[in-house]
Protein backbone atom coordinates (compact mmCIF):
# COMPACT_ATOMS: atom_id res chain seq x y z
CA UNK A 1 0.00 0.00 0.00
CA UNK A 2 1.41 3.40 -0.98
CA UNK A 3 0.34 6.84 0.15
CA UNK A 4 -1.58 7.34 -3.11
CA UNK A 5 -3.83 4.31 -3.21
CA UNK A 6 -6.58 2.54 -1.31
CA UNK A 7 -6.09 -0.86 0.28
CA UNK A 8 -5.86 -3.65 -2.26
CA UNK A 9 -8.85 -6.05 -2.46
CA UNK A 10 -6.44 -8.98 -1.94
CA UNK A 11 -5.35 -7.48 1.38
CA UNK A 12 -8.99 -7.06 2.39
CA UNK A 13 -9.60 -10.75 1.60
CA UNK A 14 -6.58 -11.76 3.67
CA UNK A 15 -7.77 -9.68 6.61
CA UNK A 16 -11.25 -11.15 6.38
CA UNK A 17 -9.75 -14.66 6.30
CA UNK A 18 -8.02 -14.00 9.64
CA UNK A 19 -11.27 -12.59 11.11
CA UNK A 20 -10.19 -8.94 11.07
CA UNK A 21 -12.58 -6.13 10.16
CA UNK A 22 -10.68 -3.22 11.76
CA UNK A 23 -7.98 -1.72 9.54
CA UNK A 24 -6.75 1.33 7.61
CA UNK A 25 -8.54 1.66 4.28
CA UNK A 26 -6.42 4.46 2.81
CA UNK A 27 -3.81 7.03 3.83
CA UNK A 28 -3.18 10.41 2.20
CA UNK A 29 -1.28 13.52 3.25
CA UNK A 30 -4.54 15.29 4.07
CA UNK A 31 -6.43 12.46 5.73
CA UNK A 32 -7.22 8.77 5.98
CA UNK A 33 -10.08 6.29 6.32
CA UNK A 34 -10.38 3.37 8.76
CA UNK A 35 -12.88 0.54 8.94
CA UNK A 36 -14.44 -0.69 12.19
CA UNK A 37 -16.80 -3.56 11.46
CA UNK A 38 -19.46 -2.30 9.07
CA UNK A 39 -18.71 1.36 9.91
CA UNK A 40 -15.95 3.66 8.66
CA UNK A 41 -14.20 6.67 10.15
CA UNK A 42 -12.96 9.44 7.86
CA UNK A 43 -10.20 11.59 9.38
CA UNK A 44 -9.50 14.79 7.43
CA UNK A 45 -7.47 18.00 7.59
CA UNK A 46 -9.85 20.19 5.56
CA UNK A 47 -13.29 20.06 3.97
CA UNK A 48 -11.89 19.42 0.50
CA UNK A 49 -10.19 16.28 1.81
CA UNK A 50 -13.36 15.15 3.60
CA UNK A 51 -15.47 15.46 0.44
CA UNK A 52 -12.87 13.67 -1.70
CA UNK A 53 -12.38 10.84 0.79
CA UNK A 54 -16.14 10.38 1.12
CA UNK A 55 -16.59 10.13 -2.65
CA UNK A 56 -13.62 7.79 -3.14
CA UNK A 57 -14.77 5.65 -0.22
CA UNK A 58 -18.04 5.04 -2.04
CA UNK A 59 -16.18 3.99 -5.21
CA UNK A 60 -13.78 1.75 -3.26
CA UNK A 61 -16.61 0.06 -1.37
CA UNK A 62 -18.24 -0.84 -4.68
CA UNK A 63 -14.96 -2.27 -5.99
CA UNK A 64 -14.46 -4.58 -2.99
CA UNK A 65 -18.17 -5.31 -2.45
CA UNK A 66 -18.15 -3.78 1.04
CA UNK A 67 -21.42 -2.28 2.25
CA UNK A 68 -20.78 0.75 4.45
CA UNK A 69 -23.38 0.83 7.20
CA UNK A 70 -22.39 4.25 8.50
CA UNK A 71 -19.63 6.78 7.89
CA UNK A 72 -18.30 9.10 10.57
CA UNK A 73 -15.97 12.03 10.04
CA UNK A 74 -13.57 13.79 12.39
CA UNK A 75 -11.41 16.85 11.82
CA UNK A 76 -7.67 16.47 12.46
CA UNK A 77 -6.69 19.61 14.41
CA UNK A 78 -3.14 20.81 14.96
CA UNK A 79 -3.71 21.07 18.72
CA UNK A 80 -4.98 18.22 20.90
CA UNK A 81 -7.19 20.63 22.84
CA UNK A 82 -9.24 21.19 19.67
CA UNK A 83 -10.07 17.52 19.17
CA UNK A 84 -13.75 16.62 18.88
CA UNK A 85 -15.73 13.40 18.64
CA UNK A 86 -16.56 12.15 15.12
CA UNK A 87 -19.87 13.16 13.61
CA UNK A 88 -22.16 10.96 11.54
CA UNK A 89 -22.13 11.89 7.83
CA UNK A 90 -23.72 8.78 6.27
CA UNK A 91 -26.30 6.50 7.91
CA UNK A 92 -29.16 6.46 10.40
CA UNK A 93 -28.86 9.36 12.86
CA UNK A 94 -30.95 7.43 15.41
CA UNK A 95 -28.75 4.34 15.47
CA UNK A 96 -26.61 3.25 18.42
CA UNK A 97 -23.20 4.94 18.18
CA UNK A 98 -21.53 1.92 19.76
CA UNK A 99 -20.48 -1.12 17.74
CA UNK A 100 -17.98 -4.00 17.83
CA UNK A 101 -14.92 -4.57 15.64
CA UNK A 102 -12.93 -7.79 15.30
CA UNK A 103 -9.17 -8.23 15.12
CA UNK A 104 -7.83 -11.73 14.56
CA UNK A 105 -10.96 -13.16 16.21
CA UNK A 106 -10.76 -10.88 19.26
CA UNK A 107 -13.63 -8.42 19.72
CA UNK A 108 -13.29 -4.78 20.74
CA UNK A 109 -15.93 -2.20 21.56
CA UNK A 110 -16.05 0.92 19.39
CA UNK A 111 -17.83 4.08 20.53
CA UNK A 112 -18.11 6.96 18.06
CA UNK A 113 -19.63 9.20 20.74
CA UNK A 114 -16.98 8.70 23.43
CA UNK A 115 -14.49 11.26 22.12
CA UNK A 116 -11.84 11.86 19.48
CA UNK A 117 -10.50 8.28 19.69
CA UNK A 118 -13.10 5.57 19.15
CA UNK A 119 -11.59 2.73 21.19
CA UNK A 120 -9.05 0.78 19.09
CA UNK A 121 -5.78 1.83 17.45
CA UNK A 122 -5.57 -0.34 14.35
CA UNK A 123 -1.88 0.41 13.75
CA UNK A 124 -1.00 -1.79 16.76
CA UNK A 125 -2.43 -5.00 15.24
CA UNK A 126 0.90 -6.79 14.73
CA UNK A 127 2.09 -5.71 18.18
CA UNK A 128 -1.01 -7.12 19.85
CA UNK A 129 -0.32 -10.42 18.11
CA UNK A 130 3.35 -10.35 19.17
CA UNK A 131 2.23 -9.97 22.79
CA UNK A 132 0.71 -13.45 22.59
CA UNK A 133 3.74 -15.40 21.33
CA UNK A 134 5.38 -16.72 23.39
CA UNK A 135 2.58 -16.72 25.92
CA UNK A 136 3.29 -14.24 28.72
CA UNK A 137 2.57 -14.97 32.37
CA UNK A 138 2.18 -11.38 33.55
CA UNK A 139 1.47 -8.34 31.38
CA UNK A 140 1.67 -4.69 32.48
CA UNK A 141 -0.26 -2.33 30.22
CA UNK A 142 0.68 1.31 30.90
CA UNK A 143 -1.55 4.07 29.50
CA UNK A 144 -3.91 1.19 28.83
CA UNK A 145 -6.81 3.19 27.33
CA UNK A 146 -9.50 0.54 26.57
CA UNK A 147 -7.11 -2.32 27.40
CA UNK A 148 -6.77 -3.89 23.95
CA UNK A 149 -3.27 -5.17 24.74
CA UNK A 150 -4.55 -6.58 28.02
CA UNK A 151 -7.29 -8.48 26.18
CA UNK A 152 -4.68 -9.92 23.80
CA UNK A 153 -2.53 -11.07 26.72
CA UNK A 154 -5.42 -12.42 28.77
CA UNK A 155 -6.63 -14.37 25.75
CA UNK A 156 -3.52 -16.57 25.99
CA UNK A 157 -3.58 -16.89 29.78
CA UNK A 158 -1.59 -13.91 31.05
CA UNK A 159 -2.53 -12.14 34.26
CA UNK A 160 -2.79 -8.47 33.34
CA UNK A 161 -2.48 -5.13 35.08
CA UNK A 162 -3.96 -2.18 33.16
CA UNK A 163 -3.05 1.33 34.34
CA UNK A 164 -4.66 4.50 33.02
CA UNK A 165 -5.74 7.88 34.40
CA UNK A 166 -9.25 7.47 32.98
CA UNK A 167 -11.74 5.37 34.92
CA UNK A 168 -14.08 5.53 31.91
CA UNK A 169 -11.44 4.02 29.62
CA UNK A 170 -10.75 1.23 32.10
CA UNK A 171 -14.48 0.54 32.35
CA UNK A 172 -14.51 0.13 28.57
CA UNK A 173 -11.53 -2.19 29.02
CA UNK A 174 -13.59 -4.40 31.32
CA UNK A 175 -16.30 -4.41 28.65
CA UNK A 176 -13.72 -5.60 26.10
CA UNK A 177 -12.88 -8.51 28.41
CA UNK A 178 -16.58 -9.36 28.59
CA UNK A 179 -16.90 -9.19 24.78
CA UNK A 180 -14.32 -11.98 24.60
CA UNK A 181 -15.81 -14.05 27.45
CA UNK A 182 -12.72 -13.35 29.57
CA UNK A 183 -13.22 -13.23 33.33
CA UNK A 184 -11.63 -10.22 35.04
CA UNK A 185 -11.06 -12.17 38.27
CA UNK A 186 -7.27 -12.36 37.82
CA UNK A 187 -6.87 -9.01 36.12
CA UNK A 188 -6.40 -5.58 37.67
CA UNK A 189 -7.58 -2.19 36.39
CA UNK A 190 -5.91 0.73 38.18
CA UNK A 191 -6.85 4.39 37.65
CA UNK A 192 -3.52 6.01 38.49
CA UNK A 193 -0.75 8.19 37.09
CA UNK A 194 1.69 5.68 35.56
CA UNK A 195 4.82 7.55 36.67
CA UNK A 196 3.54 7.60 40.26
CA UNK A 197 2.38 3.98 40.19
CA UNK A 198 5.43 2.23 38.70
CA UNK A 199 7.76 2.99 41.67
CA UNK A 200 5.16 1.53 44.03
CA UNK A 201 5.03 -1.65 41.96
CA UNK A 202 8.82 -1.86 42.12
CA UNK A 203 8.83 -1.48 45.90
CA UNK A 204 6.34 -4.34 46.14
CA UNK A 205 8.68 -6.53 44.08
CA UNK A 206 6.20 -7.16 41.25
CA UNK A 207 7.64 -8.37 37.95
CA UNK A 208 6.22 -8.70 34.43
CA UNK A 209 7.37 -10.50 31.31
CA UNK A 210 5.55 -8.16 28.91
CA UNK A 211 5.26 -4.39 29.44
CA UNK A 212 3.36 -2.04 27.13
CA UNK A 213 4.59 1.57 26.97
CA UNK A 214 2.41 3.46 24.51
CA UNK A 215 2.02 6.88 26.15
CA UNK A 216 0.15 9.88 24.74
CA UNK A 217 2.23 12.68 23.31
CA UNK A 218 0.91 14.89 26.11
CA UNK A 219 -1.43 14.37 29.05
CA UNK A 220 -2.21 15.94 32.40
CA UNK A 221 -3.22 14.15 35.59
CA UNK A 222 -6.18 15.14 37.76
CA UNK A 223 -3.70 16.87 40.10
CA UNK A 224 -2.27 18.92 37.24
CA UNK A 225 0.92 16.91 36.71
CA UNK A 226 1.90 16.95 33.02
CA UNK A 227 3.36 14.09 30.98
CA UNK A 228 5.25 15.06 27.82
CA UNK A 229 6.55 12.12 25.82
CA UNK A 230 9.71 13.80 24.49
CA UNK A 231 10.71 14.76 28.03
CA UNK A 232 9.37 11.85 30.08
CA UNK A 233 9.61 8.66 27.95
CA UNK A 234 13.14 7.96 29.16
CA UNK A 235 12.03 8.17 32.82
CA UNK A 236 9.07 5.96 31.99
CA UNK A 237 11.29 3.26 30.48
CA UNK A 238 13.76 3.38 33.37
CA UNK A 239 10.88 2.86 35.81
CA UNK A 240 9.49 0.01 33.69
CA UNK A 241 12.86 -1.74 33.73
CA UNK A 242 12.61 -1.89 37.53
CA UNK A 243 9.57 -4.21 37.22
CA UNK A 244 10.78 -6.20 34.19
CA UNK A 245 11.61 -9.89 34.38
CA UNK A 246 14.97 -11.01 32.96
CA UNK A 247 13.45 -12.04 29.59
CA UNK A 248 10.82 -9.28 29.50
CA UNK A 249 9.55 -7.86 26.21
CA UNK A 250 8.82 -4.11 26.37
CA UNK A 251 6.89 -2.25 23.68
CA UNK A 252 8.08 1.31 23.06
CA UNK A 253 5.50 3.13 20.98
CA UNK A 254 4.65 6.76 20.21
CA UNK A 255 2.71 8.96 17.81
CA UNK A 256 5.01 11.90 18.51
CA UNK A 257 6.23 13.14 15.13
CA UNK A 258 9.67 14.09 16.47
CA UNK A 259 10.38 10.59 17.80
CA UNK A 260 11.11 7.86 15.24
CA UNK A 261 12.20 4.23 15.57
CA UNK A 262 15.86 5.25 15.56
CA UNK A 263 15.24 7.62 18.46
CA UNK A 264 13.43 4.89 20.40
CA UNK A 265 16.32 2.48 19.83
CA UNK A 266 18.87 5.04 21.07
CA UNK A 267 16.75 5.67 24.16
CA UNK A 268 16.45 1.93 24.78
CA UNK A 269 20.21 1.43 24.64
CA UNK A 270 20.81 4.34 27.01
CA UNK A 271 18.26 3.05 29.53
CA UNK A 272 19.70 -0.48 29.35
CA UNK A 273 23.16 0.87 30.15
CA UNK A 274 21.84 3.10 32.94
CA UNK A 275 19.97 0.19 34.54
CA UNK A 276 22.79 -2.31 33.92
CA UNK A 277 20.53 -4.56 31.88
CA UNK A 278 21.16 -6.30 28.56
CA UNK A 279 18.81 -6.60 25.63
CA UNK A 280 18.11 -6.04 21.95
CA UNK A 281 15.51 -4.25 19.85
CA UNK A 282 13.40 -5.18 16.85
CA UNK A 283 10.30 -3.99 15.03
CA UNK A 284 7.42 -6.10 13.82
CA UNK A 285 6.87 -6.33 10.03
CA UNK A 286 5.04 -3.38 8.44
CA UNK A 287 1.27 -3.61 8.21
CA UNK A 288 -0.09 -4.10 4.68
CA UNK A 289 -2.77 -1.44 5.24
CA UNK A 290 -0.33 1.31 6.33
CA UNK A 291 2.16 3.05 4.00
CA UNK A 292 5.72 3.63 5.27
CA UNK A 293 5.83 6.39 7.88
CA UNK A 294 2.14 6.21 8.76
CA UNK A 295 0.88 5.10 12.15
CA UNK A 296 2.72 4.86 15.44
CA UNK A 297 6.48 4.41 15.60
CA UNK A 298 7.15 1.22 17.56
CA UNK A 299 10.15 -0.78 18.78
CA UNK A 300 10.25 -3.94 20.89
CA UNK A 301 12.96 -4.16 23.52
CA UNK A 302 13.70 -7.74 24.60
CA UNK A 303 15.75 -8.19 27.74
CA UNK A 304 18.15 -11.04 28.34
Amino acid sequence: MTSSEWIDPAVVQALEAEKTDAYRVCTFADGWVERFGSDVLISYKDEVARERLTTELYLWSLAVNFKVSRAFARFLPKKNAEREAPRLVVGDANSNLQTVATERQLRYGIDFAAGYSVGLFVDQRHNRTFVQQPRPKALLNCFAYTCAFSVAGANVGAKTLSVDLSKKSLARGRENFALNALSTAEHRFIAEDVLDFLPRLARKGEKFDVIILDPPTFSRSHRGKAFQVERDFETLLLQALEVAERSCRILLSTNCTTLNERGLEVMARFCLKASRRAGSTHSEPPLPDFPPGAGARTVWLTLR
